[in-house]
């Protein structure tokens, strides 16, 4: 089985699963937002078993016509640019930074596959490339053709005055697997990704100094 057709699997169980969850959400709420969530899923669940392309036809989107969401935080770390490079560019690290992350496994010096958790315990895999690698100051990233999850990023090591300290600066780019609604969906599921990139950064901070001191 080739990964794109692995891909759109994922795509459909993913879809499937949020679509009848919503759906039982709504007819336990009731009212006009339950209907509203219900219709939602109603539509998630009709995209899993084939309806996305008569779906498309009709709005004339696709499986890329989603607009990317794009997502930023920094954090200063008591430790030099350096130091929180070396732990970073170790991809393997990258799961005990971002809570999303299930295991990150390099397969070549610019290569890596990434599985991260979706909503209601599915979970998505992809391969990234390293396209921009300054050490000591950035690491930047593409994933490849195939995603699950079309994304792309950057983390910045700013030395401030003193050399003592870092300013980690990450940005985000993807494109949710089903879409805008799909979005929305891991929201309700408490998986919005500002906030989660917000308290990973904080908790990373947090665990690194400590680290560091001992």
């Amino acid at each position: 089985m080739t990964m794109e057709s692995n891909t759109k699997d994922q795509q459909r169980l993913i879809t499937g699963a949020a679509g009848g969850a919503l759906a039982l959400i709504g007819l336990l709420r009731r009212g006009p937002l339950g209907f509203l969530m219900m219709a939602a899923g109603g539509f998630l669940i009709f995209r899993a078993a084939g309806g996305s392309q008569m779906v498309n036809q009709v709005t004339g989107g696709g499986p890329t016509s989603s607009k990317p969401i794009f997502v930023e935080h920094s954090v200063v770390i008591d430790r030099p640019a350096q130091s929180v490079y070396d732990y970073w560019r170790k991809l393997e690290n990258l799961p005990q930074i971002m809570s999303h992350l299930e295991t990150v496994t390099v397969l070549d010096e610019r290569r890596s596959r990434w599985v991260a958790k979706a909503p209601l315990g599915t979970h998505v895999e992809w391969e990234a490339e390293i396209v921009n690698d300054k050490p000591g100051e950035r690491i930047g990233w593409h994933s490849l053709p195939g995603a699950t999850v079309d994304n792309a990023g950057s983390v910045q090591f700013e030395s401030m005055p003193g050399g003592t300290s870092t300013r980690l600066h990450v940005a985000l780019s993807y494109r949710p697997p089903a879409g805008p609604l799909g979005a929305a969906v891991a929201k309700i599921f408490g998986e919005e990704p500002s906030q989660q990139i917000a308290e990973d950064l904080q908790k990373f901070k947090q665990s690194f100094e400590a680290q560091s001191k001992n």
